[in-house]
């Protein structure tokens, strides 16, 4: 097979790995800025082309687009999708993955459960936004924040509707969220591929924070995973159409609650939690999909 990851970067841990688990699979493996992809678009029909030379005969494409040119390379993996190449992760998927509030509606509606989530744009509302959230803490999000980045917790009500006013200030999308205590600065990355899940591990915060970014400093390690979470987490990423997806869940009083849903799940900390070769299910999974497809 000939297959395209779509990175910013060759180097990077994550790309790397699945351009060796692919190479190893006995496959074709080509890693494209997609900020060099550039396309024409015709009833005629579709034509993509990479530093001055056309881009044709794909298999897959596995897309690694981050979150700061999820418009540009969304719209570069819908022209490998229009012109027949299979992927794991649409590019409808992913750009449902990474508006965080149109993710949490989407889970909702199918009966997953979430921390509890309000969101406004009024600001003589705020009051009774956070009425309607129920006491503090909070912790409030941007809509498009990665790695724990536009996260913060607020501690009291006064300090909620400070920083409320503070990202209403710079124009920013953002929801506000009840914060669970008894998860104690933990939470479970859950990498889902195709209909398992892969790997998992538990992500624990630096003391004194409550994120666990491992990009924050928190800490990995590998986890086994309750049947109620598996479920969960599958279900999380079936609602993304994801094949391939990071699930976020926190262990609460009420059960396993979804935090986020990854569409570029990182592989380095995971791997190194766990001993799992995800890059090579990873590629066993495109494998089946490209297949299937052909």
């Amino acid at each position: 097979m000939k297959i395209a990851i779509l990175s910013r970067n060759a180097s990077l841990y994550s790309t790397s790995r699945l351009v060796e688990a692919g190479r190893k699979r006995g496959h074709r493996v080509r890693v494209l800025d997609p900020l060099r992809c550039y396309m024409r678009i015709s009833h005629q029909g579709f034509e993509m082309h990479y530093k001055g030379r056309a881009l044709s005969g794909f298999d897959a494409v596995i897309p690694r687009i981050g979150s700061s040119i999820t418009f540009y390379g969304t719209a570069v993996l819908r022209q490998f999708e229009m012109m027949g190449v299979y992927t794991p992760n649409s590019s409808d998927a992913v750009l449902r993955a990474r508006d965080k509030l149109r993710s949490l509606q989407l889970l909702a509606r199918e009966g997953i459960d979430l921390p509890r989530t309000v969101f406004g744009d009024y600001p003589d509302d705020t009051a009774d936004l956070l009425r309607m959230l129920g006491e503090p803490p909070h912790v409030i999000k941007l809509n498009e924040g990665a790695q724990g980045q536009g996260v913060l917790l607020a501690e009291k009500r006064s300090a909620s509707q400070g920083m409320i006013e503070a990202f209403r200030g710079l124009y920013a999308n953002f929801v506000v969220q009840e914060f669970i205590a008894e998860a104690g600065g933990g939470d479970l990355r859950c990498f889902v591929i195709g209909n398992q899940v892969a790997a998992a591990m538990h992500r624990q915060a630096p003391e004194g924070d409550f994120r666990a970014n491992l990009h924050r400093g928190g800490k990995a390690s590998a986890v086994e995973l309750s049947t109620q979470e598996i479920n969960i987490a599958l279900r999380a990423a079936r609602t993304m159409g994801l094949g391939i997806a990071g699930v976020d869940l926190l262990r609460s009083q009420r059960g396993p609650l979804v935090l986020e849903v990854n569409a570029s799940p990182g592989l380095e900390g995971i791997e190194s939690a766990t001993g799992v070769d995800v890059a090579g299910a990873i590629i066993a999974s495109v494998e089946e999909g490209a297949a299937r497809r052909a």
